[in-house]
């Protein structure tokens, strides 16, 4: 299993963007997962490392050790914990996301619909 925190070091610095989740992004099996699904999908971020706590318990329990956060999903941008769905949709709403976004090189899709909507 992947429960130790060298392994999870290792996972959430491998990839920009990291998120855990219950489910797949095709699949997602609870609802706070699927809201993370989809704040990524609008930002157009498609390239991301998702792993699925539910195929792995040495996973799932190590994951909220390692970040100290009680709950799945869980969001990592560059290595760095973010916070679960609530933290993600504040950020979304607030605009932090595409700043941070921004600050990884990935240009987030809400930006191009909002040049849209100005040149209207």
């Amino acid at each position: 299993g992947g429960g130790s925190a060298e392994q999870l070091d290792a996972l959430v610095k491998k990839d920009k963007v990291v998120v855990f989740l219950k489910g797949t992004p095709e699949q997602p099996q609870c609802g706070f997962s699927n809201a993370v699904v989809q704040i990524l999908r609008l930002h157009g971020v498609r390239d991301y490392a998702a792993y699925n706590v539910l195929d792995d318990p040495e996973l799932r329990q190590g994951i909220k050790d390692y970040s100290n956060w009680p709950t799945i999903p869980q969001v990592y941008l560059n290595g760095e914990f973010v916070g679960g769905c609530d933290i993600l949709l504040q950020m979304h709403q607030n605009g932090d996301l595409v700043e941070e976004l921004k600050k990884l090189g990935i240009h987030s899709a809400l930006l191009d619909e909002k040049k849209d909507q100005d040149s209207k």
